[in-house]
């Protein structure tokens, strides 16, 4: 009887150890970052995942990254350099066009991957647990790559330019080492942004058909086909509320020397995103609650 009960007893010690409790979270101020480190894992997987499902079953593969870049500069420098003669500061159109979408490529990319989280993994969402937020920063993570192939492409051009092209007079300037930096702001505002539109969208499915028209007026209204330059001055500040503003300014800046960027433009920018971020988060835990039972 004694023996019995003594293994009675060391089984539920033994369950108490490997027991794992799931609870609701009730609070708006809960964000799960112990268990975002927890499944690490997970997280490299999925990045791994998007990765490969971007190349799977196409022709062009990482080349597509190369081509859409080269293709939206021929476009600009064409209706917006030719036909519509807009300024760019002096600088060879192709290499200034190629630089505003790289400051801005990788926003929108942020933005793009992770507006759609609810809808796109609802299956994965209605059948196992794990942290919802490791889906929109696996897509920040993974967007990366992308980021980084566009980046090798500039820098070809911005070689050829240098070198190769007579009557070219531009430099590298000490606002190169910001470049960490700024992409860090566009992830914050485009993860911030996705988490917003998806939240949204998980109720209201208007928000999923708007987005892209959004997202074009927010490009236009960010100066990747124009330099800041041709914006009055008394209204330069609020072209600088616009967080990608400072960074495609201070991605000219790093490159060529030559913008109206100034030291106040990253402080705003660097604010807006982190609110962004901030109120993202928090919606998006709020939304998760109870959006299986609307998606």
């Amino acid at each position: 009887m004694d023996k019995n009960k003594g293994n009675m007893k060391k089984k539920e010690e033994l369950r108490g150890e490997h027991l794992t409790i799931i609870e609701p979270n009730r609070s708006w101020f809960r964000v799960p970052w112990r268990e975002l480190l927890r499944y690490k894992d997970l997280i490299f997987l999925m990045v791994r995942r998007d990765f490969v499902s971007i190349y799977k079953q196409t022709v062009m593969g990482p080349l597509a990254y190369v081509i859409q870049p080269i293709l939206n500069t021929l476009v600009f420098t064409i209706i917006f350099g030719h036909i519509a003669k807009i300024s760019t500061d002096g600088l060879p159109r192709p290499l200034f066009y190629l630089c505003g979408s790289l400051g801005w490529g990788y926003f929108a990319g942020c933005m793009s991957g992770t507006s759609n989280t609810f809808t796109s993994n609802a299956g994965i969402f209605g059948k196992v647990y794990f942290p919802r937020l490791a889906i929109p920063i696996s897509r920040v993570i993974s967007g990366l790559v992308g980021y980084t192939i566009q980046f090798i492409t500039f820098l070809c051009f911005w070689l050829y330019y240098k070198f190769f092209v007579t009557g070219i007079n531009f430099q590298i300037t000490s606002a190169i080492v910001l470049i960490p930096f700024l992409l860090l702001i566009s992830a914050m505002a485009g993860m911030g942004t996705g988490l917003w539109f998806s939240s949204l969208t998980a109720k209201y499915r208007d928000f999923g058909h708007i987005q892209g028209f959004i997202t074009r007026a927010w490009m236009y209204g960010t100066p990747v086909i124009y330099p800041l330059s041709i914006v009055p001055e008394k209204w330069r500040w609020v072209a600088a509320l616009n967080p990608i503003t400072g960074v495609v300014e201070t991605f000219r800046y790093a490159f060529f020397g030559v913008a109206s960027v100034q030291p106040y433009y990253i402080l705003i920018s660097v604010t807006v995103s982190v609110v962004l971020l901030f109120t993202g988060v928090l919606m998006f835990s709020r939304t998760e609650r109870s959006f299986i039972d609307t998606v």
